[in-house]
């Protein structure tokens, strides 16, 4: 079988940062999938699943209500490695495009406090699973290790 493009990333190589995964086209729109890496796989230790969860409700609240983008916003989730999220954005980006975006969906999370939304019961398959201190802290760590002044290692793939 020919391996998925996800799996011909050198993963020892890979910083994080915001990468066009792949682009793939539905009829005639083009689908962008962005890597949002979040911890150096296999160097750092990965994202615990309360704080992923809490980002991931946080950041697909926040992206689908931003006006600019929000119809463009397909899906938001999490990466089964924990080392980030995935990011479908309808439309032909690039990873410049939405570093803007990006920025602020993490400062959103870095500055929440409340109740996280969709975290009931009624809403969510596991919303006990929650953890918004460590998901704010996170969110803090992208902002200024990453998304500050964020240059082209961190926007294209390593080759």
């Amino acid at each position: 079988m020919k391996p998925i493009a996800s799996f011909t990333v050198d993963h020892l190589r890979l910083l994080p940062g915001i990468y066009v995964s792949r682009r793939d086209k539905a009829g005639s729109e083009v689908i962008t999938t962005f890597d949002i890496r979040m911890t150096r796989p296999n160097f750092e230790p990965v994202m615990n699943t309360a704080e992923i969860h809490a980002i991931e409700h946080l950041g697909a609240t926040y992206l689908r209500n931003r006006e600019d983008f929000g119809e463009q916003i397909l899906y938001f989730g999490p990466m089964g490695c924990r080392t980030g999220f995935y990011l479908l954005l309808a439309g032909n980006y690039e990873s410049r495009d939405i570093v803007e975006l990006i920025t602020g969906m993490f400062e959103f999370i870095r500055d929440y406090e409340g109740e996280i939304p969709g975290a009931s019961a009624v809403c969510c398959g596991n919303y006990l699973d929650m953890n918004l201190p460590m998901a704010r802290l996170i969110a803090r760590r992208y902002l200024n290790e990453v998304l500050t002044d964020i240059n082209e290692s961190r926007l294209i793939y390593p080759a």
